[in-house]
């Protein structure tokens, strides 16, 4: 079993180094070249609160977004949807869910599902350039599953395949990613009960949505044309292949015990927590990010969060995305029975924009 453990996490860190070349060559002279943007969307209410710079501490269903080896912190089951106002005026909605459950003594799978709500379109034609003869709903989902296992006290990864679908009336593309991560616990901190939750200082780092690359086709990729000779025929254009936006993070986190006091036990019995966080995300297609959050602990039910994300350019003309940098967030939980392992939380975020009036991200939690 040992050995097995041993050669699991070899393979993962093999994956991870072998596929970072290719994922490092990008520039930000590639920005627009890519497609399947959606794959960048971070729909979860906790690690967006927090500028997505939990790479190294984030657990259970949101680690599918940021760094799958979180997944292997499932205590038993978790459950998770949100609804995310994306670029709140845009009438833009993504709704996402997530379920994750222990799979034997060290091992977690899950499953997650994001759904991006265009609203409806009106359908025009050269003949019809008005519309009057229908309306269509583009269709943007993208379908993860996940196993993730803690591989000794201090090692954790995780595996996650994705499967892209994009899609109007009459055309369509599809394709698949993976996703692969590591979360290293140096030890560093433990309280005096030996607690593994409080160690202290964290490592975390995850390759994200290397997989094919996607094409359009259908219906709506041909017209009706005419040959020299007057004969009628179907003529259809070809689509480009486009990559999917392949990225790297990399990031560290320490928490810290703001109060406390020893018990009859010489256990510290404590309150008050301040989690600091930070990431580096290197993108294939786009500029390079530096991710910074701060959380506040209260009784393991309150939590206070805030972030910035940075990258060249950001509060500039020059800016390559709508995110202008700050990020703020919260989750209220209460315990569902009376051992205090079950609980039923409420989580919220916010990111600032420019332009439209931010990105609002409202979720409901449930760990058994």
């Amino acid at each position: 079993m040992k050995k097995f453990k041993v050669i699991s996490g070899i393979i993962i860190v093999t994956m991870i180094l072998s596929l970072s070349n290719p994922i490092f060559a990008g520039n930000e002279q590639r920005a627009g070249s890519s497609g399947a943007s959606e794959l960048l969307i971070n729909p979860w209410a906790r690690s967006s609160g927090l500028g997505n710079a939990n790479i190294a501490n984030i657990m259970g269903v949101e680690g599918m977004g940021l760094n799958v080896a979180g997944l292997a912190f499932t205590k038993k089951t978790e459950l998770i949807f949100t609804n995310t106002q994306w670029l709140l005026g845009s009438g833009v909605i993504i709704n996402s869910g997530g379920f994750s459950t222990k799979v034997g003594e060290a091992g977690a799978l899950g499953i997650s599902i994001m759904n991006i709500n265009w609203g409806e379109i009106e359908i025009t034609t050269d003949a019809l350039p008005e519309g009057g003869i229908g309306r269509y709903s583009p269709t943007f989902s993208v379908i993860g599953l996940s196993y993730a296992r803690e591989f000794s006290n201090s090692i954790y990864g995780g595996l996650t395949l994705k499967v892209i679908n994009e899609s109007i009336f009459n055309v369509g593309a599809s394709g698949a990613a993976l996703d692969a991560g590591i979360q290293y616990v140096t030890g560093v901190g433990k309280d005096k009960a030996g607690n593994r939750n409080r160690d202290n200082l964290r490592f975390g780092i995850t390759m994200q949505n290397v997989g094919t690359t996607m094409k359009y086709t259908g219906d709506g990729m041909s017209y009706m044309g005419w040959s020299t000779n007057g004969t009628s025929m179907t003529v259809e254009h070809r689509s480009q292949e486009f990559e999917l936006p392949s990225l790297i993070r990399i990031g560290f986190s320490y928490k810290m015990r703001l109060f406390g006091v020893v018990n009859e036990n010489e256990e510290v019995d404590a309150k008050h927590f301040l989690t600091l966080m930070g990431s580096f995300t290197s993108n294939s297609f786009t500029k390079d990010q530096y991710h910074f959050g701060l959380e506040y602990e209260f009784n393991n039910i309150l939590f206070l969060r805030g972030g910035y994300m940075y990258e060249d350019g950001i509060n500039t003309v020059n800016t390559q995305t709508a995110l202008t940098g700050p990020t703020a967030g919260m989750s209220l939980q209460v315990p569902i029975n009376k051992e205090n392992k079950s609980v039923l939380a409420i989580d919220y975020s916010y990111r600032f924009t420019n332009p439209f009036n931010g990105i609002h991200t409202f979720g409901v939690r449930v760990t058994l």
